[in-house]
């Protein structure tokens, strides 16, 4: 879920102001007691929390830049790059400079530049080692760095992804008719380039397409490369908790189901939306536009809340975003994994709760300001 939100206002201070409590206590907003404000709404954007930070914009949609605020409202790390990702295994990417010219380093919890500005790209940090790309975003080739910000697997790759259970994903070859296989963390391919599209592997297992952008087929591979679901469904992703999302037809007009690791249809395809698990609970909709409508399903296909909201996200920490009315006036709150309405819908857009903290937004895209909440009566 996208959460990035606009104000046209400088702010008088980047000092944050932890407010007692939703009771309208505070002379700038009014929401209700089912949940706790503790960051002020007055951002031009704020992140997820992750590993104790949450990213935020300063600033206006023509010139804003970029810090890190921490769990208890403060903002250790100032708003001066121009660009941040998320901290990942203690180290958040910075960039410094414009789209054309700025280059991107490291910073560690305490904002001290440990890796150099020096990169045109970077991922985060997944298994000690991080993507960076060296050249523009035509021309360039992509490597891995690792902490020390040295360079451990060489540019010379075309596309990619991130490590996951050892291996990256990583393509030669341009978009049309370059081929995806695997390297390891020392470059070397473990499963040579041959695939048209890959998805991560998570599981022991990977997505992998063989074919056109039209009538191509996917299946699953495992870590030799060997093919171990055959290719026969329209879209695959990574299985999560023994199950992978699959679609059956095209993107516009066909169903998403689940199948296990041996590639039985667990929960037949009949779905609307690309619906994933979390938590145990998965959100799905059922119909097309206006009329359509969002529930949750348990892992065996069995509805456990019943479709009625007009849009929903993924759990997290127990709780999920739920939407009550259309896209311009409808309102979000937070359900339990009961149905349970324990935040009142109120804001007009939010993400999802992390360390016990979620952003919201209160006003419209242009004018709104984000700003951070807890629900009401819980510990963070």
């Amino acid at each position: 879920m996208n959460i990035s939100g606009f104000f046209k206002t400088p702010l008088l201070s980047i000092a944050l102001c932890i407010l007692s409590g939703c009771s309208g206590e505070s002379s700038e907003i009014s929401v209700d007691n089912t949940c706790q404000i503790v960051i002020n709404p007055q951002f031009f954007a704020v992140e997820a929390f992750k590993e104790g930070f949450a990213a935020v914009k300063i600033g206006d949609s023509l010139s804003f830049k970029q810090g890190f605020v921490d769990l208890q409202g403060k903002m250790p790390i100032a708003p001066k790059f121009d660009n941040v990702q998320e901290f990942s295994e203690g180290l958040a990417a910075v960039k410094m400079g414009d789209e054309t010219d700025g280059k991107y380093g490291f910073i560690d919890t305490h904002g001290k530049m440990v890796i150099r500005p020096q990169f045109f790209f970077v991922g985060d940090f997944f298994e000690g080692l991080a993507l960076m790309r060296d050249g523009d975003a035509f021309t360039g080739k992509y490597g891995f760095i690792d902490k020390r910000g040295k360079v451990v697997v060489t540019p010379k790759f075309d596309a990619e992804h991130g490590f996951r259970e050892g291996l990256a994903a990583m393509r030669v070859g341009d978009a049309i008719s370059g081929k995806w296989g695997f390297i390891d963390n020392k470059g070397v391919y473990v499963i040579n380039p041959q695939f048209d599209l890959v998805g991560d592997f998570s599981e022991g297992l990977a997505p992998m397409k063989m074919g056109s952008e039209k009538y191509g087929k996917w299946g699953f591979i495992d870590k030799q490369g060997h093919v171990v679901i055959s290719l026969q469904f329209d879209y695959a992703e990574p299985f999560k908790d023994g199950l992978a999302v699959i679609r059956l037809g095209d993107r516009n007009s066909g169903k998403w189901g689940f199948i296990d690791k041996q590639g039985k249809m667990v929960i037949n395809p009949q779905f609307d939306n690309k619906c994933r698990f979390s938590e145990d609970l998965a959100c799905v909709k059922m119909g097309q536009g206006t009329t359509a409508k969002y529930g949750f399903i348990d892992k065996q296909g069995k509805v456990v809340i019943n479709r009625k909201f007009d849009l929903a996200g993924d759990f997290s920490e127990g709780l999920a975003a739920v939407r009550i009315g259309d896209s311009i006036t409808g309102k979000w709150g937070f359900i339990d994994k009961q149905g349970k309405m324990v935040i009142n819908p109120q804001f007009d857009l939010v993400g999802k709760f992390s360390q016990g903290l979620a952003p919201v937004r209160i006003g419209n895209a242009s004018t709104g300001k984000w700003g951070v909440i807890s629900r009401q009566g819980h510990n963070r």
